[in-house]
């Protein structure tokens, strides 16, 4: 239902290339860190997004979304459900074309402002498990 096909192939093949991921940090214990490694090895520039603003597989991270210089295409959104809706909203205000919830994180309401606000998006999916079926 958050996830067709179309959507998740549009994103990984048509959006862009910059991805935001907001959550990762260098704990590679972390679903983020091992999704981020695949995300680059198809090609994407992952763009970490966390609190301690690490260098995480050689890019450099960011405190928080409003703190990168550049455009960011997608942001891959790793937090508890509950705190991922204000990201989608300032994945909006940002100039993303799209956002990803990964799998777990839902928030019905976010889902709907997103895509009301022109933005792609999808939810409750990974990209890692999707991006080597295409």
């Amino acid at each position: 239902m958050y996830g067709d096909p179309a959507t998740i192939r549009k994103i990984l093949t048509e959006v862009g290339d910059t991805w935001a991921v907001v959550g990762l940090s260098n704990n590679q214990d972390r679903a983020a860190y091992g999704v981020a490694r695949v995300l680059q090895r198809f090609g994407k520039r992952v763009v970490p997004v966390h609190p301690k603003a690490e260098t995480v597989h050689g890019e450099p991270g960011y405190p928080s979304l409003e703190a990168i210089p550049f455009k960011v295409d997608v942001v891959d959104v790793f937090v508890n459900s509950a705190l991922a809706g204000p990201v989608a909203d300032q994945a909006a205000a940002m100039g993303a074309e799209a956002v990803w919830f990964q799998l777990g994180v839902i928030d019905e309401a976010a889902f709907a402002r997103t895509r009301e606000a022109g933005l792609t998006m999808v939810m409750d999916r990974c990209p890692a498990i999707e991006i080597p079926a295409l």
